[in-house]
Formats: structure tokens, sequence, C-alpha cells
């Protein structure tokens, strides 16, 4: 099994077969997380490299946790201890890795696109583990692996995100995932904080989240992510609480099997409050676990045919 691509850029670029693949793929690696022993020999010689230059404490554990367990080496490199303080350009520190033959390059930074300049560079795999505006794919991955699992299903499903869509990489890689896979996605949030022509892409968008929320399966609730915001796009927080905040009266106005998610990290008693993030409707926590399986699942198949069949792997009492 392999993707028919050397690297993991955006869910953009991924055609519905590969979605699937990797969804598929990334089972029987949660079944290995009941075992005693939650390793595989798969990656055993490799090398990840995981580059961040923004923090990180989901995805850049997510990603170690991953390799390790499919036996990889794993080097960690942050912004602040690199040679990028000293003026050395992202596509030189790329080629640093690839001639001390890394085998994966997984990179998250500020900059849209950084991850596609990495790739154009280095014959090593690189995974976008998040870049500027652009996209996070594998948090995207995870979102859709959790709500097929919770749900059975995609296709067909009625899926609200709402909250700062214009800054959120996640709410892309979602928007293009889970169209690609037939689900009825409505964005929602105040108008300034909704991407201009962002319909093109087959998604409805709304400004009223009582409406949006009515017949909704499952609700993605965004952070505010107030660290990219330059001008202030709405009055107050606490506004945008009151009217975008989902709270105890939103949930009980829905279905009552509605999925409550979040990509965290969350900022609880704004945009979701503590009793909502903590009740049995929530998956908040099952998506990072779901993270861990689906990221073993995409190293597993850039790996390509090298590697031994994952449902072999957890069946292997060694």
């Amino acid at each position: 099994m392999k993707l028919k691509t050397k690297d993991l850029l955006g869910l953009e670029y991924l055609s519905k077969s590969d979605i699937e693949l990797i969804l598929d793929t990334a089972n029987p690696f949660k079944q290995l997380f009941t075992r005693s022993i939650k390793k595989v020999p798969t990656l055993r010689g490799k090398t990840v490299v995981l580059l961040f230059f923004e923090p990180s404490t989901r995805t850049r554990t997510s990603f170690e946790l991953a390799a390790k367990r499919l036996s990889a080496d794993t080097i960690n490199i942050a912004a602040a201890t690199s040679s990028v303080v000293k003026g050395e350009s992202l596509i030189d520190t790329g080629k640093t890795f690839e001639a001390m033959k890394s085998d994966f390059m997984i990179i998250r930074h500020s900059m849209s696109g950084a991850a596609h300049v990495l790739a154009r560079n280095v014959s090593s795999s690189v995974i976008n583990a998040g870049d500027g505006f652009h996209e996070h794919p594998t948090q995207g991955l995870l979102d859709i692996f959790t709500i097929r699992e919770k749900k059975g299903k995609v296709k067909g499903l009625k899926v609200v995100i709402v909250g700062d869509i214009m800054h959120s990489r996640v709410a892309r890689s979602n928007i293009w995932g889970l169209t690609k896979l037939g689900a009825d996605v409505t964005v929602c949030a105040p108008p300034t904080l909704i991407p201009p022509d962002i319909q093109k892409t087959g998604i409805k968008v709304s400004y009223n989240l009582d409406e949006a929320m009515r017949d909704a399966d499952v609700v993605n609730v965004l952070r505010l992510q107030l660290e990219r915001q330059k001008d202030n796009l709405f009055p107050s927080l606490r506004e945008y609480t009151l009217l975008y905040g989902l709270d105890k009266t939103r949930v009980k106005k829905a279905k009552k099997d509605l999925l409550i998610m979040h990509p965290g990290p969350m900022n609880r008693g704004i945009e979701i409050t503590s009793e909502v993030a903590d009740c049995p409707q929530s998956v908040i926590n099952e998506q990072v676990t779901n993270g861990i399986a689906v990221r073993m699942a995409v190293l597993y198949l850039l790996a390509g045919e090298e590697g031994v069949p994952p449902g072999q792997q957890i069946n292997d009492k060694e």
C-alpha cells in the first residue's frame, strides 16, 4: 500500500481514494493501542525529523509518538535552537537533514506554503504539520477519522465548523476532506472571520450558530486565534461568546446524538464551556488518541512497500 505522492502537504491535493486509504489504514493501528506493548517494527532504521518553527504540544507529541511506535528514530528541532536564528534558510536546513539521510521531515511553519517549498527541494518525504493559514492535513484526517468511527459514515452528514475560519488551517483541511467524502459542510462565524469566496469550495456559510446547528450531526468548534489577528475583528470576547460560543443551552436544542469536536487547545469559557467540552457527546480526547493512529498510517503509507502490513504487525507476538 502506498499513497500516490511523496509528501502529504494538504487534503486539497489528495484524492478521495487516498483519503479513504489513510482512514482505513489507521484502523488497525488504533487496535495496537490495546496491546501491552504499543510498538511495531515497521519503520525500524528510518529517521523522522520534526521541524517545528511554531509552538506545539499536541501535534509535535502525536507525531513523535506515532514515529516511535513504528520504531523510527526521531530528531526534534525547534526554531529557537536551530541555525535558522543564525540566518540559515529553510531550504538549506532541509538539505542539511537530507545529507544526514533523513527519511521524513515533518514541518510546522508560520508561513503558508513553507511545506511545499521544503518538499520541492528535498527527496525526503515531507509532511505538513500546519503552515500559516493554509492547511493542517493530519488534523483534518484525524477529525474525519473520528467522525467516521462514531457515526459509521461521512457521506450525507451535516457538519458545522464554527469559529475563527479566517485564520484556521484546520478548517481548510476539514473542508477539503469532508466535501471530498460527501459531507454537507457549513461554516459559521462573524462575517469578519469568514474568508472571501469560501463558498467556492462547495460549502455553506452561516452567521447564526443556532440556525446552523439545527440539523447538525457534528459540530467542530475552532479556537479563537487571537495571536494571529492583526485587527479587532469583533467588538469583544463577551459578544463573541454570546453569539458563537458552544454552551449547554445550544447543545440541548441540537440533535441528541450531536458529536462535539475541538482540535485543541481550547479556550474554555470563550468558544466552548467546560460543561460542554466534558459532556458525553464530546469526543475531544478521542480526537487526540485517533491522531496518533492517523499519523502512524500516514508515515506507513508514505514509506511505501517496504513496510510490513499493519494487520501483520499487530498480530506479531514479539
